[in-house]
């Protein structure tokens, strides 16, 4: 019996760290694709020399042409220009819709089978040029953004009160961006309301971190960033959908009228299994957190429509 084939494209920081945990779990056999001469197979050979150490048995293959992803089940597309100090995301967009709009169009040659989880920036826009390109059906396209940017949150929730990080149940939703909407309704440690251990304004501070969770890890790093816990929570998604784990999680899906939105990428929770995105879940929120999700929304919609696809 043959393993299922994880291909990464893109062999930088995210997508070689991907390879990395993806390999560690012994989720399959993992290709790594990468313009560059030499350096995916590079990376890959030495993923392979750690596994006596670590003692996994998968394959890890590093390759210059989308050939050697052939029949993968699951894609992750990490490739884009990353975004640097000063540039905002929107400035990525239209050389990361070109970058996106090939290696779909290459995966789909090779693999029409995969799920497809978009992890290039800026997020919910590059999925909808996956979606678009691929014409795949909106189960199979998703972006990783919800379950990374819900992490941090946890982490910094973990920090402030001193408790383990598995008690946070936690979920941010909307656009990944500076909009995004941290569910404090939703938020209890070990069913403990999140609202009765802090105060409004420890609650208000830690939101506002999360939101700019990424831009605070860019300003120390100075040149490049996240990406230990962008590649854990992405291959988090492949894991779910390979070992058919029906999870709970937050992920960028296509809105077809939940929550009131259509034709639009958006971090929503969602059944994560062996079909993809199985369902999305409408979650009751607060007053004030449907406005910060709508506006998010708008933002979202706003990238979107400057595809002009």
């Amino acid at each position: 019996m043959s393993r299922p084939k994880i291909t990464v494209v893109g062999g930088g920081n995210v997508g070689a760290t991907c390879a990395h945990w993806a390999a560690a779990r012994e989720l399959g056999d993992v290709v790594l694709v990468d313009i560059v001469e030499g350096m995916p197979q590079g990376k890959a050979l030495d993923l392979m020399q750690a596994r006596p150490i670590f003692g996994f048995n998968v394959e890890v293959i590093g390759a210059n042409d989308y050939a050697a992803a052939k029949d993968s089940q699951v894609v992750i597309i990490t490739a884009g220009i990353p975004r640097k100090p000063g540039m905002s995301r929107e400035d990525l967009i239209n050389t990361n819709k070109n970058i996106v709009s090939t290696v779909t169009k290459e995966i789909m040659a090779q693999a029409p089978e995969a799920f497809l989880i978009v992890v290039a920036n800026p997020l919910d826009a590059m999925c909808y040029v996956a979606k678009k390109v691929s014409g795949l059906p909106r189960e199979r396209v998703m972006g990783m953004a919800g379950i990374l940017d819900t992490a941090r949150y946890r982490c910094f929730i973990a920090m402030e009160l001193g408790v383990a990080v598995e008690e946070i149940q936690a979920m941010v939703l909307g656009g990944h961006g500076d909009d995004m909407v941290p569910v404090v309704s939703a938020t209890n440690i070990s069913g403990v309301p999140l609202t009765d251990l802090l105060p409004p304004e420890r609650i208000n501070a830690l939101v506002e971190r999360t939101r700019k969770g990424g831009g605070e890890i860019v300003a120390l790093l100075k040149t490049g960033s996240a990406y230990y816990a962008p590649a854990a929570a992405a291959v988090q998604m492949a894991e779910a959908i390979l070992k058919d784990q029906r999870r709970l999680a937050p992920v960028s899906a296509y809105l077809a009228g939940e929550y009131g939105l259509n034709d639009l990428y958006f971090g929503v929770p969602v059944i994560l299994g062996g079909g993809g995105v199985e369902k999305i879940l409408t979650l009751e929120l607060t007053g004030e957190e449907e406005a910060m999700l709508e506006k998010s929304a708008a933002a979202v919609a706003k990238t979107r429509d400057d595809l002009k696809m």
